[in-house]
């Protein structure tokens, strides 16, 4: 799914779903209604009017400092979530003096209306109170309220605001209407709030009393910015995605990264972008029933190669591949997916760094013959046949006296995910200068 930042006519879907759509939208909106456009899907879709909104005055760029995986449909949200004001508490990476917002309807069943969306800068970490003066309204192609059609994703107009560098933002959504299944994102490790009416414009966050584990519709936050040059996306599975980090936190270890492209005084200045699916493969959609989200390679353009300004793309994908029955994959299947990304890569001009693969002696699923899988795409990591350089995770986080298990100290508990410190070391571990070197033209 390509990004957009102006609003384009697309190519109409079907005659029925476009006066659907235009009957939906009449009337809602201080704007007079979202425009509705038919678009193809998974592609941005955008206002009807073509019109892109202006950049901001001050020299810089579109960089992204948020973002996350749209993994699935919420269970148990047939009509979406009528009368409910959403408040999504996301952490930025990259500061900077103006913003956007990305929303997605993925997965939805019907076009989704939403009557007010806005954007604000968090009290304090995890805080659904807004810094007064730093919560404003957000428009699509200058319109309060927006349709986004079923499969696709929406980026709002550019607002002046400014975006400290770590600081948490709150986008809140709000929509009168039963508009099916809600596209989100399970395993975030931050609390986000609910509350009952239109409370996306609230300062004081009193109204949002009902708390879940979730990002919703919301995808990815832009910023303007002369600081950053560019960003990393990072793609991978529920180690990438932060599973068993505590809780509102921000302790994944792209979070640990963020901090340390933050503070570096000579190294690199981006913003960090979390594409991580807890349970995803390399090579296999999630079975039925599971929100382990459609397989990395089918989502790496619309979830990393699209973002705004990428320039490396760190990967740790392959040990659901390996682990998880009835369709596992060998060392060669897993290693010709992972050169395939490298190449789709190099075609969009993005360099990749790759990591080999943790441990997870005394898993449940741990065997020998399955250890020796995971070995054998390290080695080949490591040959220096994948990826355009690699970060050895495993040695930063095997135990010396036992390299088929995690460190203690590094361990969880369940011997498969880190623990917070061991997320420390994997950002530890990556080499500051591997993320800005080029991306050649094959591996």
């Amino acid at each position: 799914m390509t990004r957009t930042s102006g609003y384009a006519l697309l190519a109409a879907v079907t005659a029925a779903v476009v006066a659907i759509c235009a009957a939906i939208v009449l009337g809602v909106g201080t704007g007079g209604g979202a425009a509705v456009e038919a678009a193809r899907p998974h592609t941005s879709a955008t206002a009807a009017t073509g019109a892109a909104p202006a950049e901001p005055a001050d020299s810089g760029d579109w960089v992204g400092t948020w973002a996350t995986a749209p993994t699935a449909a919420e269970p148990g949200t047939p009509n979406g979530l009528p009368g409910l004001s959403v408040r999504n508490v996301v952490h930025a990476s990259a500061g900077g003096t103006a913003a956007r917002v990305v929303l997605s309807n993925l997965f939805g069943t019907v076009p989704l209306v939403l009557t007010h969306v806005t954007l604000g800068v968090a009290a304090g970490p995890g805080d659904p109170d807004a810094v007064p003066g730093a919560i404003t309204t957000l428009t699509f192609g200058g319109r309060d309220a927006i349709s986004i059609p079923i499969g696709h994703d929406v980026t709002s107009d550019a607002v002046r605001l400014r975006v400290p560098a770590e600081s948490d933002l709150l986008i809140s959504t709000y929509t009168p209407y039963a508009s099916g299944p809600v596209t989100f994102h399970p395993h975030a490790r931050q609390t986000s709030y609910v509350a009952r009416g239109d409370h996306t414009g609230d300062t004081d966050g009193t109204a949002f009393t009902g708390q879940d584990p979730y990002w919703r519709y919301v995808t990815g936050v832009d910023v303007w910015t002369d600081d950053a040059r560019g960003s990393v996306v990072t793609l991978g599975d529920s180690i990438t995605d932060g599973m068993t980090s505590t809780m509102g936190a921000n302790h994944r270890w792209p979070d640990y990264l963020a901090e340390r492209l933050q503070a570096s005084r000579n190294g690199p200045r981006l913003g960090v972008l979390n594409e991580g699916i807890s349970g995803n493969r390399l090579l296999t959609n999630a079975p039925a029933g599971t929100l382990w989200g459609p397989n990395t390679l089918s989502r790496l353009d619309r979830d990393a190669l699209s973002a705004p300004g990428v320039r490396t793309l760190v990967v740790d994908i392959g040990i659901n591949d390996i682990l998880e029955a009835p369709q596992r994959s060998t060392a060669a299947q897993i290693v010709a997916g992972l050169r395939q990304i490298t190449r789709e890569a190099h075609a969009h001009g993005v360099r990749v760094v790759g990591a080999t693969l943790t441990p997870f002696g005394g898993h449940v699923g741990w065997t020998a013959r399955l250890n020796l899988e995971r070995e054998q795409v390290n080695a080949a990591i490591r040959a220096g046949h994948v990826y355009d350089a690699y970060v050895d995770f495993d040695q930063a986080l095997r135990d010396p006296a036992a390299p088929y298990r995690l460190l203690p100290r590094y361990d969880s508990g369940d011997h498969l995910h880190p623990s917070d410190a061991g997320y420390r070391a994997m950002a530890d571990a990556v080499p500051l200068p591997l993320l800005t070197g080029p991306a050649p033209a094959g591996v």
